[in-house]
């Protein structure tokens, strides 16, 4: 099972977003998915509940309360974290965690933020060790902006780079009132948009 957690201590950064379209995609692709909910809002288990019955299944799992085994005969994870983590939690959290996927918007409260979440789990054995890969994906990103261009060089300085770049688009808010994601849509004009996600599930369905 590969297991893939979308993480950062800054709110509103995306974290939801990212996660259900990495579960709806991995399901679309065939792979026996589930997605943990480990944030009070339980926003990733509303959009499972809204979720048509005609798209592809992903099982939710709500770690609100206490954080579990997951079940057998699934092969991908993905998990859904809180902002506000308290530094055990994210230790459980990363232990299990094969990629970390670590949204980022063009601000300077994320840069902050990210700043100090890549320094605070750099320093937990399975990063030291490197068996947990980090991925930071640019959310909400308008190409060749200053803004852009101020984030890509924020994260030189840490030695990271941007694993995926995702762009800003209403249809984001409207497919998740739906409970659906882009990759559960085949209109040609998400086409583009579904591009951006390709680094990024390569990455995390890779064995």
């Amino acid at each position: 099972m590969q297991t893939v957690l979308v993480a950062n201590i800054k709110g509103g950064c995306g974290k939801t977003t990212i996660a259900t379209h990495l579960a709806a995609a991995l399901a679309g692709a065939g792979r026996r998915t589930a997605l943990a909910d480990v944030d009070r809002q339980r926003s990733s288990l509303g959009w499972l509940d809204r979720r048509p019955p005609q798209t592809a299944r992903i099982r939710g799992l709500d770690w609100v309360k206490q954080i579990e085994e997951p079940p057998k005969k699934v092969d991908r994870l993905v998990i859904d974290a809180p902002a506000a983590m308290k530094l055990k939690q994210v230790e459980t959290l990363i232990k299990r965690a094969d990629v970390i996927v670590l949204p980022v918007l063009p601000s300077a409260f994320d840069e902050t933020a990210t700043a100090r979440f890549l320094a605070r789990i750099e320093e937990l054995k399975p990063i030291r060790k490197d068996r947990t890969r980090i991925a930071v994906v640019g959310n909400r990103l308008r190409a060749r902006t200053r803004a852009a261009a101020k984030l890509d060089a924020f994260l030189a300085g840490l030695d990271q780079t941007i694993a995926a770049r995702i762009r800003d688009s209403a249809l984001y808010p409207d497919v998740a009132e739906a409970g659906i994601s882009l990759f559960d849509l085949s209109l040609k004009r998400v086409a583009s948009l579904k591009q951006d996600w390709a680094p990024l599930l390569d990455l995390v369905d890779a064995p």
